[in-house]
């Protein structure tokens, strides 16, 4: 008697069934193809880590009180500039006006220029009774 091996059918996915799981896979794979190409395919459309999305709306910041973190997103300001206003708020106490952005080392005319339509203007103390 010749030797052959044992194979047990009974467990496998019948041919008919099959075929509805290769179509159905088929229809997936087309379908997410034609997703990614909407999308933007190999067109790009990727996200930037190193470069911050353009801001859509108007936002504005009070400079005596805005954080570190708030003052990085100003256009031409990132994250150094922000932690020098920072030091010299605190080394010099609150602005009393947008002119001295100036003293601040890294900010020129045109870097605040960008800023002004972002800073809240600056109210005057008054004096305790």
């Amino acid at each position: 008697m010749p030797l052959t091996p044992h194979h047990d059918d009974s467990w496998l996915i019948p041919p008919r069934v099959q075929r509805v799981i290769a179509t159905l896979t088929a229809a997936g794979l087309v379908a997410s193809a034609g997703w990614y190409m909407v999308q933007g395919g190999l067109r790009g459309g990727l996200v930037h880590h190193d470069e911050a999305p353009a801001v859509d709306g108007a936002f504005t910041v009070n400079i005596n009180a805005a954080t570190a973190a708030e003052l990085a997103v100003l256009p031409e300001l990132g994250p150094a500039t922000a932690a020098r206003i920072i030091e010299h708020r605190h080394e010099h106490g609150p602005f009393t006006n947008i002119e001295e952005l100036l003293d601040v080392p890294g900010v020129g005319p045109a870097t605040l220029d960008a800023l002004r339509p972002h800073l809240r203007p600056i109210r005057p103390r008054t004096a305790a009774p």
